[in-house]
């Protein structure tokens, strides 16, 4: 599972305030489970992860980290983890799969992470609403229409919006991706702003997101 620029902002935007337990649905390689870790002081983390290979790689990455010992990984579907787990989170985070449609690939690995094949929408929004405490957060990462789509179908799951940000890739670009963070009440005024990532060329990157992502990167 590599490393991609969604599964990064989806771990440095989450708000961790108050984030006692946690949950990553779809860990991968760990990465945002790790993020969240390393933003918290004592938050208990568990992360669900289908693939075998994925698992592997995210327990390898947690157990050579330094909060390897308040971090707990699962090799399962979530809708079968909800089942069998007796607890509620204060966060549950998830970069999803949004293909609905098309072509697949010959890769089935790539299938499985890009198309909603074994996690369909309806099944992460009744697993989140079940697993998420009442003063919970619930975050996703989603291409633009794909965000659209989701958020108001969040709302028959009982999940609604509270904070958008709407993520340009490049200044002049339009909103390719949207930040959602979801609550079990609805709210009054959502919270909406957003997030250029480049301002010039490859490298020249918006303070905006300097600020937000460069305690996750080497070099920034």
């Amino acid at each position: 599972m590599k490393i991609g620029t969604d599964g990064v902002l989806l771990g440095a935007w989450v708000s961790t305030e108050g984030a006692n337990s946690v949950l990553d649905i779809g860990t991968g390689s760990g990465v945002i489970a790790l993020m969240v870790a390393q933003r918290t002081k004592a938050a208990k983390i568990s992360a669900v992860e289908i693939d075998e290979k994925s698992f592997n790689q995210a327990k390898q990455n947690i157990d050579n980290s330094p909060w390897s010992s308040r971090m707990d990984l699962y090799n399962n579907t979530i809708q079968d983890y909800a089942k069998t787990i007796n607890q509620t989170f204060d966060l549950i985070v998830c970069n999803p799969p949004f293909f609905t449609g098309g072509t697949f690939s010959n890769n089935q690995e790539r299938n499985d992470v890009r198309h909603t094949i074994k996690l369909p929408n309806g099944d992460l929004l009744m697993c989140a609403n079940n697993l998420l405490n009442k003063n919970g957060k619930f975050c996703v990462i989603l291409p633009y229409i794909e965000g659209l789509r989701f958020k108001e179908m969040a709302e028959t799951y009982g999940l609604y919006a509270n904070r958008v940000t709407s993520v340009i890739g490049k200044v002049g670009k339009p909103v390719e991706r949207l930040l959602i963070e979801f609550c079990k009440e609805k709210c009054d005024t959502v919270k909406e702003d957003e997030l250029v990532i480049q301002i010039g060329g490859r490298d020249e990157y918006s303070e905006e997101y300097v600020s937000l992502t460069k305690d996750f990167y080497l070099k920034m």
